[in-house]
């Protein structure tokens, strides 16, 4: 019998402008799509309505299935016969756990492809107004997880991440902040370093929280924020104010950080 096929498919954080053109053909074209949570309503409009769509969201301690059964799922639909459009949020290699479906379907001899997205960092940080590298200010940018395996606590390199040459990307990281901020600035990071929260970035709904490393925690907490998050650490952030183009919802935010900064 022949395999189907399964493409592993980047949406971007949630503008559908951002789709790549394979990944907004695909999704034109789809007879299955297996996809999370975080994919937005637009892009699922995209979707023709013949197709099949199985929703495989996760919330945090709450599955709609275990990851496991998500590959198997995967690995069933193509061994039936089916070509599946596997719709992830961001890009399918970054934080998305791609890979790991990927390999299931290598274990079971599944054809498939990967087609990448705009992955948050990078999507979030451009409507933010915040460029994750900027001459003199940032030599280099580390996305980290700001989430423990299985809820567990974090085992992050504290020291190397407390780099006032690198900007911070921190994915899933909301719950966490305080005790990250802490932690960062334990390992030597000076407290006022400027950060943001980026909340549903890219959609309508987006809203941009500036403060600071030490700040930031409580006055997140105190900000009703939407979900998804993502949290932007360094000197970058203080270009936020100068830089904003996209503006649906901007949170109260502090004075500018440490003055202008100019290129």
């Amino acid at each position: 019998m022949t395999h189907g096929r399964v493409y592993l498919v980047g949406a971007g954080p949630g503008d559908p402008d951002l789709l790549t053109v394979k990944a907004h053909r695909l999704l034109r074209s789809a007879g299955t799509v297996v996809y999370d949570r975080l994919v937005g309503a637009d892009i699922l409009r995209l979707i023709p309505r013949s197709a099949e769509r199985i929703f495989v969201g996760k919330a945090p301690k709450r599955h709609t299935l275990p990851q496991e059964e998500i590959s198997r799922l995967l690995v069933d639909l193509a061994l039936s016969g089916r070509t599946v459009v596997r719709l992830k949020g961001g890009d399918p290699f970054i934080f998305g756990r791609g890979s790991e479906e990927a390999l299931a379907l290598v274990e079971h001899g599944v054809p498939f492809e990967i087609v990448p997205g705009v992955t948050a960092a990078t999507g979030c940080g451009a409507y933010a107004g915040i460029p994750l590298t900027h001459r003199g200010l940032a030599t280099g940018v580390r996305f980290v997880t700001g989430h423990g395996k299985e809820d567990g606590p974090l085992d992050l390199d504290w020291a190397g991440m407390a780099d006032p040459n690198t900007t911070l990307v921190l994915y899933m990281a909301l719950a966490n902040l305080a005790d990250i901020g802490a932690r960062l600035i334990a390992a030597g990071m000076d407290p006022e370093t400027p950060a943001a929260v980026v909340a549903a970035g890219t959609s309508a709904r987006q809203t941009r929280l500036l403060a600071t490393l030490a700040t930031l925690p409580e006055r997140a907490a105190a900000t009703g924020l939407p979900v998804p998050c993502l949290v932007i650490v360094g000197r970058v952030v203080a270009l936020a104010p100068q830089l904003s183009w996209f503006q649906p919802g901007v949170a109260a935010e502090e004075p500018p950080l440490r003055g202008r900064v100019h290129a």
